[in-house]
């Protein structure tokens, strides 16, 4: 496979002049087809010379990853498409993070920035061609060395060899000459035949300094005199402060400054505890403001009240009303109402970040996954041109969306504090900020009607879904709302894969002063349930056996097929299971990918319990498979915390969680067994990290139902009681 690079208005391949004690250096770009307004950046005219790949004269090949690595092993799977292509030993392969620059932007969103499982989808030509440059340079370099054609040579491990004569030169010997060279015309990359790390099972290369203790996460950043901060935040979203006393808070032993910024009051510390107790200490007097009397009882009467009416057009195609009309003179149609609540990020780290702002620049620690907003956030708050600030990515503990954060918040606050402080201070949420704090999953009310015809076919489906929207208002709008419709309130709904000829998904988006924001698998992390769940009431109606009934429905869709396929045999579908155990499936399509997945589930002492869970993947090209079944199993724990416990509810005002004793997490003991099936195919890379979510709480629903014969149409599972007669 070639690949022209000829048009500089297309693609651009470029290579730094510099050269970093005789290394070979090479920077990329793609075009960006998409921007984001306040974000967005044109690519750079020169770029920083460690760009993605040194190679040095000790024969270290040092990859610098522009991805935010928080669990999920970008900087392993990146760092592979790079080594397979350029032919390095894998053993003398390291990665660092790269820092904020042009060249590093997201190859569709024109910002540096990691979320939506794109990492690998939108970096698998990128990075490929970047390898597959370095290798053809440095076979050039050997065959100008021999004085012989470059087709004589072939690049083995980290090594030139001359074919005929098997002479070899180390990449680490040819990395300063392979510098001086232009750029090739064309990268010609490996057929996947010739693929040595790329489909292989490869041991993580973060997993050594994340267990001898040496990984730095932004919690372990540390600077000479540095400060502690912790913010005192209003108790109620929207209030602000009246007045406030710090008398008691300076009296506190360590406590340095009080001082206020746009998000509260910040007491300053010399450790993290002595700014705790400061903050216990202070008397503020908060003007409580419009939301004061909110609460989740009430606005579960408003969204329950939309969700009778029509909202704006998602999707229509036919008529669904009129059929279901018609249904309705006959027999009546099937309806059901769903519900999901808020639900809080709640990474196992939680938010941070350190500053160090001087007159003339300014340098920030962080974990973050929006390297270009945080930046420029950084800077305009520090009246600094952007160049001028320099940041630093962690580790990040954990992120599932939270430090992807178009407002910046934490990032924001942390530099309102140091330059209030003027001296450099790192500004920690302790977990009740982080689960009180905001910027949750939205809470959603959808109503469903589904009309099936004498033979059992379904014919018609409306949905009306009520729920705010985590882009209108936010830099995001332009490219994420149509015609009013948020189009991630609606994924995974309004692109039904069912074969229905009449359908109608309508969309409702309460404007409410609750911080909302992506959450791992965003919208489909709610229609997923509802969606799987409905079309499981709908597949009883019809007297259908489940799987049957979505294998028939999705005709047009061979890959959806193919992933429910696959899970139903491996998990032994239809097969008699243990007295009160049920089994229940569901499939889902998001972030390019395919996931079916089957509960095994009984009920003890009135709560669910979730004994196995079979999951397959439709992933398209794999690049490494341990990563593959990681994210897969992390999804599933991750949904179903969510499924079983999630739940984030507000009472005058003020959010009722506090910690994992209110806001609990999965533990060791209800974790089921998890078998993941990979799904061999030589389609494009496409997400990982977020489609083993949408599919696991509908598979749940399902199997309490095929156990009890009780229908659960609401979140989490552990408010209702499911003892049987």
């Amino acid at each position: 496979m070639s690949v022209e690079l000829t048009n500089p208005g297309r693609r651009q391949f470029l290579k730094s002049s510099a050269l970093i004690g005789g290394s070979l250096v090479i920077a990329f770009y793609l075009p960006r087809t998409m921007k984001f307004a306040m974000a967005a950046e044109e690519p750079a005219k020169t770029y920083p010379p460690n760009a993605f790949i040194r190679i040095g004269e000790d024969e270290t090949v040092t990859i610098l990853i522009n991805k935010s690595e928080m669990g999920q092993g970008v900087y392993t799977s990146l760092a592979m498409l790079v080594a397979d292509e350029l032919e390095a030993d894998w053993s003398k392969v390291k990665v660092e993070s790269a820092p904020v620059a042009p060249v590093y932007n997201h190859t569709v969103w024109n910002i540096q920035a990691t979320g939506g499982s794109t990492s690998v989808a939108t970096s698998w030509e990128q990075l490929r061609k970047v390898g597959a440059a370095g290798r053809m340079l440095l076979i050039q370099a050997a065959a100008d060395t021999w004085k012989v054609k470059p087709d004589a040579c072939r690049a083995e491990i980290g090594y030139v060899i001359h074919k005929p004569t098997q002479r070899r030169l180390s990449y680490g010997a040819l990395s300063a000459k392979a510098a001086e060279l232009p750029m090739p015309a064309q990268v010609k990359l490996k057929d996947p035949k010739q693929f040595k790390l790329i489909g292989k099972p490869i041991r993580r290369l973060d997993t050594p300094a994340k267990t001898n203790g040496t990984a730095q996460f932004g919690m372990d950043v540390q600077l000479p005199g540095l400060l502690t901060a912790l913010i005192a935040r209003p108790p109620v979203f929207g209030a602000k402060v009246k007045s406030f006393d710090a008398a008691q808070s300076k009296a506190v032993v360590g406590v340095v400054d009080v001082v206020q910024v746009p998000s509260g009051i910040a007491v300053v510390a010399k450790d993290f505890w002595s700014a705790k107790k400061g903050r216990d200490a202070l008397e503020i007097v908060w003007d409580r403001g419009p939301n004061a009397d909110l609460s989740s009882a009430k606005l579960r009467e408003e969204f329950t009240r939309l969700a009778q009416t029509s909202g704006l057009p998602a999707k229509e195609k036919g008529d669904a009303t009129s059929i279901l009309a018609k249904i309705a003179k006959i027999a009546k149609p099937l309806s059901a109402e769903y519900e999901v609540p808020y639900l809080a990020h709640a990474p196992m780290e939680p938010l941070n970040c350190t500053v160090d702002l001087r007159e003339d620049r300014c340098e920030i620690w962080t974990g973050t996954q929006f390297q270009t907003i945080d930046r420029n956030q950084a800077a305009a708050i520090a009246g600094l041109k952007p160049e001028q600030v320099e940041l630093h990515t962690t580790f990040l503990g954990g992120g599932f969306g939270r430090r992807a954060n178009p407002q910046s918040d934490f990032v924001s606050e942390a530099v309102h504090v140091a330059k209030a402080v003027k001296k450099p201070v790192k500004v920690v949420w302790t977990r009740e900020d982080d689960i009180k704090g905001g910027y949750y999953r939205p809470a959603f009310h959808d109503r469903l009607s589904a009309g099936l015809d004498s033979k059992g076919k379904l014919v018609a489906w409306t949905h009306t879904i009520v729920g705010q929207s985590i882009a209108i208002g936010t830099p995001f709008e332009a490219s994420m709302v149509r015609e009013g419709v948020d189009v991630s309130s609606v994924e995974g709904a309004a692109d039904l894969p069912y074969a229905v000829s009449n359908i109608r998904v309508d969309l409702h988006s309460p404007k409410l002063d609750i911080p909302v924001l992506w959450w791992r698998s965003v919208g489909h992390s709610h229609t997923a349930f509802v969606v799987e769940s409905f079309i499981d009431e709908v597949a009883h109606a019809a007297g259908k056996d489940p799987y049957r009934f979505r294998y028939e429905l999705l005709t047009k869709y061979p890959r959806h097929r193919g992933v429910l396929d696959l899970a139903a045999k491996k998990a032994g579908w239809g097969s008699a299971l243990p007295k009160g155990r049920g089994r229940g499936i569901a499939v889902h399509s998001s972030f390019g990918s395919y996931v079916a997945q089957v509960a095994e589930v009984s009920v003890e002492d009135g709560k669910a319990r979730v004994h196995r869970v079979v999951c397959a993947i439709d992933c398209g090209q794999v690049v490494n498979p341990d990563t593959i079944a990681a994210q897969m199993e992390s999804g599933i724990v991750w949904a179903l915390s969510a499924a079983l416990y999630g739940e984030i509810t507000l009472n005058n005002g003020e959010v009722e969680q506090n910690n994992f004793s209110d806001y609990p997490i999965l533990r060791i003991d209800g974790m089921p067994a998890v078998e993941v099936h990979i799904v061999p195919s030589r389609e494009p890379p496409s997400g990982v990290g977020e489609p083993g979510v949408p599919p696991l709480a509908p598979a749940v629903a399902n199997a309490l139902f095929a156990a009890t014969g009780k229908r659960i149409r609401s979140l989490p599972l552990s408010k209702h009681d499911l003892k049987t007669a």
